[in-house]
C-alpha cells in the first residue's frame, strides 16, 4: 500500500487555494510526526524548503514564517489523510510538494524526515 503519496496539486492564480492531501495507512495509529515540504523549480540543485509539520501525538503545528496565516495542517484519521490547505497563494508557493514522516517536529517545521513519497506539483500563476 502506497503511503506518502501527496494529491492536489495544479495551477492556480494568485491569491487563489489548493488543499493538499498525504495518503498515511494507518493513520490514527501513528504517534510521530507528518509534515510537508517542498522543493522549487530548478532541478535537483534547488534544496528543499520545509513548509509545516504536525505531531500526531499531540496535535502540535508549525509553519515556516512565510505561510503563517496561509496554510493549515489538519489531519483526518478516518481518512488516513493529512492536509495542507493552502489559502492566498503566491507565486513563490510554486513548487512541487511533498509529504513525509519524522519522529517529531521538535519544535520545527522542518524536521528530519525518514520517509517521503510522490510529490504534487503546485504551480501559482496568472
Amino acid at each position: 500500500q502506497e503511503h506518502f503519496v501527496a494529491s492536489g496539486g495544479g495551477l492556480v492564480q494568485p491569491g487563489g487555494s489548493l488543499r493538499l492531501s498525504c495518503a498515511v495507512p494507518g493513520l490514527s495509529h501513528e504517534t510521530n510526526a507528518i509534515g510537508w515540504f517542498r522543493q522549487a523549480p530548478g532541478g535537483e540543485e534547488r534544496e528543499s524548503d520545509g513548509v509545516s509539520c504536525i505531531n500526531l501525538s499531540d496535535g502540535n503545528t508549525f509553519y515556516r514564517d512565510s505561510v503563517k496565516g496561509r496554510f493549515i495542517i489538519s489531519r483526518d484519521n478516518d481518512k488516513n489523510t493529512v492536509y495542507l490547505q493552502m489559502n492566498n497563494l503566491k507565486h513563490e508557493d510554486t513548487a512541487t510538494y511533498y509529504c513525509g514522516m519524522a519522529e517529531r517536529c521538535g519544535g520545527s517545521y522542518y524536521p528530519e524526515y525518514y520517509d517521503w513519497g510522490q510529490g504534487t506539483q503546485v504551480t501559482v500563476s496568472s
